[in-house]
């Protein structure tokens, strides 16, 4: 079969921007060759900007407010034939930053006021001086409109579940077997504490930068200006951009910040993954119930089922987010000597570990809204397991000072099956006070939850 139609969503060779485009669509204008170009262009133009303002550049002047605004128009008003204009450059230059300074260059050396600036167009840069701040820029981009707002949302999704099931007690299952009784909706919130803690971290990651030449000794800014004081300079400059300034580097910033973001947001997928399992497993008990869609085929032979796709879906792209990342956070703070340019093509690999968390998210939304307890099922599951009571008995025993009171409720419960009237006969054959033997003869599974429902309410 032959593909000679266009790019499409049925072309694409990746799911990203095939099955799945419409769903990581918003970071398409961010993490894309062309948002990439689109920050290089903005850096190239407001390093120039900084160079024009300072004093110690006497063959620059300043630009006044409509030279300034003249300059973001070009960062404003970039679009996808701007894009190709530049990749038409690069297809001679063989350059991806060269090509954006000839682009600039272009556009500037038609504006006759621009023509005193042309000169300083990557003035003292070495490509990386772009690149990095292009991807800094590009990153925090993603992560704060895109990532953040994402797990903003499964969270207060998940909390609402909290709050929802806050008092409807669950059979708790610690190594897959029948434990002490806790409430759905503590469960929950257990999820949504984990991610508000990994949330704030990963928003907390500070964004470096450097713009110091070569080899990051400002060489050549010092041979052509030895009177301007660069490190201020340029940490001005990066302040400007809203990025911190990366203290020492060699050619390349170190990306220690960039391994930083993407294991905070590989915790925060692997939280999200254990969601998506946690609530397949519930679902798969009946604790859960799924609301059908009309249309939909759970199975192509099976007319029935109402499978918990959207958790797998999810669980799928959290494990692929997590590899691109993984290697990311491993491979891009390793250099050889001042400078390798291995990181240049796993850095173009930075929307798509983003683009499965996208995706992963989307999917839990979805799932999540689908999704009602089963009361009478979860009832049903408590009422079937009165031996988990063998802990509140046994450690009254302990209070009163009853002998191998665990080991009675060992021989009486482990391996057994026993009901509520075993349990019962029990209690009454125990040398305790009424008072005791009347609060454990009335306890039953669904009471035993402790303050479960109380922490749920807390989320």
């Amino acid at each position: 079969m032959s593909l000679d139609a266009d790019l499409s969503p049925l072309t694409a060779v990746t799911p990203i921007d095939g099955r799945y485009a419409s769903k990581t669509a918003e970071l398409r204008p961010i993490c894309s060759e062309m948002g990439l170009i689109r920050y290089r262009l903005t850096v190239e133009i407001r390093w120039l900007e900084a160079l024009a303002r300072h004093p110690g550049i006497p063959e620059l002047s300043a630009p006044d407010a409509d030279t300034t605004h003249a300059f973001r128009a070009l960062i404003a008003d970039f679009d996808a034939a701007d894009a190709q204009a530049v990749k038409d450059i690069e297809a001679t230059t063989n350059h991806d930053v060269k090509a954006v300074e000839y682009f600039l260059r272009d556009r500037l050396n038609k504006l006759p006021q621009f023509t005193e600036y042309s000169p300083f167009i990557h003035f003292a840069c070495t490509s990386e001086d772009i690149n990095n701040l292009a991807y800094a820029l590009m990153l925090r981009e993603a992560r704060d409109t895109v990532l953040l707002p994402a797990i903003d949302q499964i969270t207060a999704a998940i909390a609402d579940l909290a709050h929802t099931y806050a008092d409807l007690p669950m059979l708790a299952r610690t190594h897959g077997q029948s434990a002490s009784p806790t409430t759905l909706g503590k469960e929950m919130g257990v999820f949504v504490h984990r991610l508000r803690r990994q949330r704030e971290a990963l928003a907390s990651v500070t964004i470096l930068g450097k713009m110091n030449g070569a080899v990051g000794n400002y060489n050549a800014h010092l041979v052509a200006y030895p009177e301007v004081d660069w490190p201020a300079l340029s940490a001005a400059f990066l302040a400007d951009l809203g990025l911190a300034p990366s203290p020492c580097t060699t050619q390349i910033e170190p990306h220690d910040w960039m391994a930083e973001t993407y294991h905070a947001l590989m915790r925060v997928n692997t939280i999200l993954l254990d969601f998506a399992r946690d609530v397949w497993g519930y679902v798969s008990l009946g604790y859960f119930k799924q609301a059908a869609v009309a249309g939909e085929v759970g199975s192509s032979t099976m007319p029935h089922k109402v499978n918990p796709i959207d958790f797998e879906n999810a669980e799928g792209n959290l494990g692929m987010a997590n590899a691109v990342l993984d290697h990311l956070a491993a491979k891009l703070p390793v250099s050889r000597w001042q400078r390798d340019l291995s990181d240049s093509t796993a850095l173009r690999n930075t929307g798509t570990g983003l683009a499965h968390t996208l995706i992963a998210c989307q999917a839990l939304q979805k799932g999540i809204g689908k999704l009602a307890a089963d009361p009478a099922r979860l009832a049903a599951d408590l009422d079937a397991n009165w031996p988990i009571l063998a802990e509140a008995i046994q450690t009254v025993m302990r209070v009163r000072g009853i002998d191998q009171a665990y080991e009675q409720l060992k021989t009486l419960t482990r391996g057994q099956t026993i009901d509520e009237a075993a349990v019962r006969a029990f209690v009454d054959s125990l040398d305790l006070p009424d008072s005791d033997k009347a609060r454990l003869r009335d306890l039953r599974p669904g009471d035993y939850i402790g303050n479960a429902a109380d922490q749920a309410r807390q989320v």
